[in-house]
Formats: structure tokens, sequence, C-alpha cells
């Protein structure tokens, strides 16, 4: 599942407000094709309603539950400000835009959070120049789920005690 091409990462960009990096990070994902226009609008309305800010300078903003209809397959997008921008509560430096038409993006953030809350990993995102280094750091996060093996019921597979 490719869902941060490395075309999805913008690096050194400026923004006046939250909401300026917001609709960076959702024209990302318009401008790939992965969701439909007016869909960086809809991650805006959800900010309104929610912050997304998740610590450590990083947001994870995304649409709204009707805004789902816009999305074509699941994307993330990843915009860099190196000056950062209030978020009220805290300062952002990277919006990782979210699209998901299901639950699917679910074990990705879950993994996404785990290295976000690495003060290295965090930093390395935060002050990255090349986009190689984001995929890097990223990469387990956006590897594919392995398929577990569905637990069969064997009642002969315990082992015989001696007695």
């Amino acid at each position: 599942m490719d869902v941060l091409p490395r075309e999805a990462i913008r690096l050194g960009l400026p923004a006046g407000s939250k909401e300026d990096a917001i609709l960076a990070a959702g024209r990302i994902l318009e401008e790939l094709g992965a969701v439909d226009i007016g869909y960086a609008d809809a991650m805006l309305e959800r900010e309104r309603g929610m912050s997304t800010s998740v610590g450590e300078g990083f947001a994870i903003p995304h649409g709204t539950d009707e805004s789902r209809e816009l999305i074509h397959r699941t994307a993330l997008s990843f915009a860099q400000f190196p000056a950062g921008v209030d978020w009220g509560e805290d300062r952002v430096y990277v919006c990782i835009g979210n699209a998901a038409r299901d639950d699917a993006h679910l074990e990705i953030l879950a993994s996404l959070a785990n290295i976000l809350i690495e003060p290295d990993q965090a930093s390395l995102l935060r002050e990255a120049t090349e986009p190689d280094v984001v995929l890097a750091v990223l990469a387990p996060a956006l590897q594919e789920p392995p398929q577990e093996p569905k637990e069969t019921s064997n009642p002969d597979s315990t082992p015989a005690r001696a007695g």
C-alpha cells in the first residue's frame, strides 16, 4: 500500500496560520488525485470542531465523516513547516494529512503515533531536508500489516500429560 508517495512529501513550506497548514496538507492529497477537490476544506471544517494536534510538533488533520465520499483511496500527505505554526495549544511543524474511506488507516495511524512519540524520530521528521529521510523514518508505519493466520481449534494439538 503506497499511502505516502514521495511526491506527497513537501518540505520547507511557509504557513501563516494553522488554516494555511491544513489547507496545504489537504491540497497535496487533492493534487495526488487521492481525493476530490473540496476535501481540504472538509479537513479545515473538522479542525474547527476538534484539534488534530498530537504533540511533539505534529498534527494529523483529516476530513469530516461526510467528506469520505470525496476520497478515492487511502493516502497521506506530509507538509513540513520549519518556522512552525501556532496551533493554539502548541506549535506544529509537520501536518500529516490523512484521507481514508474506511478504518483501514487506523493501524497506520497507530504505528505513526508510535514513531512520533520517539523524540529522535520526531526531530528527524521536523528537521528533514530530503523526502528520503521522511520515508525512511516513516517506513515502519507505512508497511502493510502482515496477514495473521487464522486460528484453528484442534483438540488433538495439546500434548498429553503423563499421569
